[in-house]
Formats: structure tokens, C-alpha cells, sequence
């Protein structure tokens, strides 16, 4: 018998979930249209208004939430937090070939002489931890004791697209689930009003800039309610978020309902994830609505905090980005991750980093110490990266792109301050002491979200996935 569209049309949402079935994905619906569902002991207990897979989570958690300082393009880790004093000795000379011997490198390919080059700038001791941060750095040096530096990354690729899709997604290959999307399919979101994982950029003055892309912060094959939202650093957030003229919200409303509706009508006749994620999303768009100006609306800021950043808000720079990570995160958003496009250099490093520095240092310095005042850190895990760092070898009066060895820093959310984690060899290029790889540094971010990387999983194809892929640990030796 055909089903009567009509009279399903005519039931109210709950007899509609009765009659659904009790099928996973009617279940998950259902949580879905009905926010009050997901407010049970479950929820409760994790603070979550919905609440992940991960449900109870695999132990106790450090942090609740991440805003990543993703430096694109690649910062030099010569020039910002790991010093070598033999390379600079070496300025001007041959590399050695026992360095480079069958290591991979364009400039092994292209240069008939490869000539070390010293750090560029001095690096300074600084805070109670002696923490060792180059003077490019000013702001962030007073900050020096919250760091965790690690000097001894590693990962898979040498240019830049497979680079950043490595260490977004944990994976060379395209069409994986970001990093975020994950934390956000395992977790959850806190915020009934903005996404779980959203995405924030801004433009340096140095060029050329390498591209970045939204496969980057893409679901992958994960419901797309998990992907990243980019919300726009200057201007309106998000296009056409606000009623055209004429339109009320109470019609808004009757629409977003009827659309609903009819969305409901399909997944009664199909299992399609992504229809609840269509209706989902519809009802999301809508909450953010009336949500969207009190985000961006900073009167109620204590007074100095313009100052402490820097920026003046809605200026599209990175330190209103900041400003406005801090405002997500109180929000409950799960994962922000600010983009920086100015970190390529390849020519004239010494004033084109010293250039990109400035841009970010204040910003990321008032970020650490806003969050504390907040006291937000010791719950916010902080992590500044690039997708790879530079070469020791010179490439004209720059830098070539370097995978073997480079430098990120975390911050609160369960990790030690004022320490440094790994070395690399003498000149810099190789890491040779507590390795850490790529997919080291995930399954440690997930530890410190209470989750196993070994457990969060998809099946996909026929095969169970997860952000760390066969590999990963957890660094143990840097959590508080």
C-alpha cells in the first residue's frame, strides 16, 4: 500500500518520530529536531547540548575545546623556536652531503651547491622556564612560561596541498575527514547556536600566498554536519544571514518549519544520513541568525581588551580573528581554526618572517592571556602549527620547504608549561630526539579530549577509519 503522505504531513513532529521507527538513523533524527532530547543524563554529565559518539568518553578529559593558530605556508623553525648556533656558524658553507644524502628536497634536484644558512635572527632565554623563542616573538616571549614547544615534528609531505591535507586530515589522500571534523563527529558540539568546527582566515601583506582550501576543513566521508564553517573575518560572518527586506522572522520561521517537514516526509521513505543533516543544518542557519550579532557585537568587552590584541574587531586581521576565537569558544564552539596566509618564504626570510611575526605575535600572546583571565586555558588547548617548517640549506636568501624537522607549540588544556619537548640535530635538520610525528600530535590532542585515537572510528567503504590511520601515540612526556 502506498503511504499516505498526507496524513504523515498532518502529524505533529513527536507522533511523526513514534511512527518513524526505531531504526539508528530515525534515533538520530530525532535527537536532531528535538533539542530537549539530547538534555538526558548523558548529556548532563558530558555538558554537551549534542553530544558526539564518544558517549562516555574514554576517559577524563584535560580539555574541552581547540583553537588552532595554523601559520600557512610553513614557518621556519630556524627563525622562531629552535636555535642553532653550528648552523649559524656555518653560514655561507657546504652542507654536509652526509646531512643530505638521499634525503627528499627540491633543492637537492635543482641546486649544484647547497650552502648552509644561519638563523636570522637571536633568539632570547625568557620567563621562569627559560624557554628559548627567537626576538621576532616579543609579545609571545611574555607568554613563555604557558608554552609547550615542541622541536622535533615530523610528517609525510614536502609541498605544500598534500602537506596541509597531512596534517589536517592525518592523511596524503584527498577526501579524508578534518581534523576538526572529527573532534566534532567524536565530541560533539556545546553551542546550540553556531557549528561545532568553525574556520576563520586572514591575508598577510607578504606574497606570494599559497592557496589554502575547504577540502582542508571538509567532512570527508563523515556526515557533512561535521564539516567546518568558514564564517568571514571582516564584513557580515556569513552571506545572507539576515532576512531580506520584508520577510519577519515569524516567516522565517514558517518556512524553515515547512521545510523541515518535507524533509521529514523523505527520510521516512529513505535511510539518508545526510536528509538529518540537511534538516539539521536548516535549523542551525536559523538559530545563528538571531545569534550572529551578539557575537560580533564586542560593546560588552571589558574595557582594554582592544588594546591587549591589538585590532580593532571585524578588521579581518588576525588578532581580531583571535578575539573572536575567544567569543566562539565561550559560545561552545568546539573546534576554531584561525588560518594566517603568510609564511612561504622562500626569498629573504630575515624581513619577510620578521614581517609575518608581527602580524600574529600580539595576537596569539592576548589569545593565551585572555583565556587565563577567563580562566578558560587550563580547559582550551592552544596549538600553534604550519603544515611543515624550512630548510637549513639557503634557497636564494630564503628558505626551501622542509619536512624532516620543524617546530610547533601548545598551550593549556592539560599540557606542561614551560617545557621543550625533542631536538633536532645541530644544523637543524633532522629530528633526532622524542620524534614527533604528525600522527603523534593527534592522538595526543584526542587524549587530551578524554578520547582514544585507536577507538574513534568510522567504517567507510567497507573498512573502519580514524584520523590516525595505523599509526600514532600519545606523547605522554608533555601532558601536565
Amino acid at each position: 500500500m502506498a503511504p499516505n503522505f498526507q496524513r504523515l504531513a498532518d502529524l505533529n513532529r513527536r507522533a511523526f518520530l513514534c511512527r518513524a521507527g526505531a531504526t539508528v538513523g530515525t534515533a538520530a533524527l530525532a535527537s536532531l529536531l528535538n533539542p530537549s532530547l539530547l538534555r538526558g543524563a548523558a548529556a548532563a554529565a558530558s555538558g554537551n547540548k549534542w553530544p558526539g559518539v564518544v558517549q562516555p568518553l574514554h576517559h577524563a578529559p584535560k580539555a574541552r575545546r581547540i583553537i588552532q593558530l595554523y601559520m600557512s605556508g610553513g614557518p621556519s623553525q630556524l627563525e622562531t623556536f629552535d636555535f642553532k648556533p653550528k648552523l649559524r656558524e656555518m653560514d655561507g658553507q657546504p652542507m654536509p652531503e652526509s646531512i643530505t644524502r638521499g634525503q627528499p628536497s627540491a633543492l637537492l634536484q635543482v641546486a649544484p651547491r647547497l650552502t648552509c644558512l644561519g638563523p636570522q635572527w637571536a633568539f632570547q632565554r625568557v620567563g621562569r622556564s627559560g624557554q628559548e623563542i627567537s626576538e621576532i616573538f616579543p609579545k609571545l616571549q611574555t607568554v613563555a612560561d604557558e608554552l609547550c614547544i615542541i622541536r622535533s615534528m615530523r610528517t609525510e609531505a614536502i609541498n605544500h596541498d598534500p602537506a596541509h591535507s597531512y596534517i589536517n586530515t592525518g592523511s596524503l589522500i584527498g577526501g579524508r575527514p578534518a581534523f576538526g571534523s572529527w573532534v566534532n563527529y567524536g565530541l560533539g558540539s556545546e553551542s546550540e547556536d553556531f557549528p561545532g568546527f568553525v574556520v576563520l582566515t586572514s591575508l598577510g601583506k607578504y606574497t606570494p600566498v599559497q592557496p589554502i582550501s575547504a577540502r582542508h576543513w571538509h567532512s570527508g566521508f563523515l556526515p557533512g554536519r561535521f564539516q567546518g564553517i568558514e564564517l568571514r573575518s571582516k564584513g557580515e560572518p556569513v552571506f545572507y544571514a539576515q532576512n531580506p527586506p520584508g520577510v519577519s522572522n515569524g516567516q522565517q520561521r514558517d518556512l524553515v518549519s515547512t521545510v523541515r517537514e518535507l524533509n521529514q516526509l523523505q527520510a521516512a521513505r529513505v535511510d539518508d544520513p545526510e536528509i538529518a543533516t540537511r534538516i539539521a543544518q536548516y535549523e542551525l542557519a536559523f538559530r545563528m541568525q538571531a545569534a550572529l550579532p551578539g557575537l560580533m557585537d564586542v560593546s560588552n568587552e571589558v574595557r582594554g581588551v582592544f588594546t591587549l590584541y591589538g585590532c580593532q574587531p571585524g578588521d579581518g586581521s588576525f588578532a581580531s580573528n583571535c578575539l573572536l576565537a575567544r567569543r566562539l569558544a565561550e559560545r561552545g564552539v568546539r573546534f576554531i581554526q584561525l588560518y594566517h596566509r603568510e609564511w612561504d618564504h622562500h626569498t629573504t626570510i630575515k624581513e619577510s618572517i620578521a614581517s609575518s611575526a608581527a602580524e600574529v605575535d600580539q595576537g596569539m600572546a592576548a589569545l593565551i592571556k585572555d583565556l587565563k583571565r577567563l580562566d578558560m586555558l587550563k580547559d582550551t588547548l592552544v596549538v600553534w602549527n604550519g603544515e611543515f617548517g624550512r630548510s637549513p640549506m639557503a634557497q636564494d636568501k630564503g628558505r626551501d620547504h622542509h619536512q624532516q624537522g620543524f617546530s610547533v607549540w601548545l598551550a593549556g588544556g592539560g599540557v606542561r608549561p614551560g617545557v621543550t619537548h625533542g631536538a633536532t640535530d645541530e644544523l637543524g635538520y633532522h629530528a633526532v630526539k622524542d620524534v614527533v610525528h604528525v600522527n603523534d600530535l593527534h592522538a595526543t590532542i584526542l587524549h587530551l579530549l578524554g578520547i582514544d585515537h585507536r577507538r574513534l572510528t568510522f567504517t567507510h567503504q567497507g573498512r573502519d577509519f580514524r584520523l590516525t590511520d595505523v599509526k600514532g601515540e600519545v606523547v605522554r612526556r608533555i601532558l601536565a
